[in-house]
């Protein structure tokens, strides 16, 4: 079973923004990009793979990703589609 208030609660601990719920579409590519903003997020449906640094990983439900301010990336949806709920900070 997938604790999301035990996930905000981490959020909180750790200077996070409140988690906001969202979702991409199936097979969807978000090509290289950065954020300004650290990323704290759990997935709770579907599958992301981040590329970074020359890895990728792959997450499901349950699991929780990072990704660093300002930190070159990809995403890439699973033919189902992700939901998850992402902190900022």
């Amino acid at each position: 079973m997938i604790d999301i208030e035990n996930f905000r609660a981490g959020l909180r601990q750790d200077g996070f923004g409140e988690p906001v719920e969202r979702a991409l579409p199936p097979t969807e590519d978000n090509g290289t990009h950065t954020h300004p903003f650290e990323v704290r997020a759990l997935v709770t449906e579907g599958a992301v793979t981040l590329r970074w640094d020359g890895r990728a990983e792959t997450y499901g439900p349950g699991d929780i990703f990072r990704m660093a301010a300002h930190h070159q990336h990809s995403e890439e949806v699973g033919a189902e589609g992700v939901r998850y709920f992402s902190g900022r900070k």
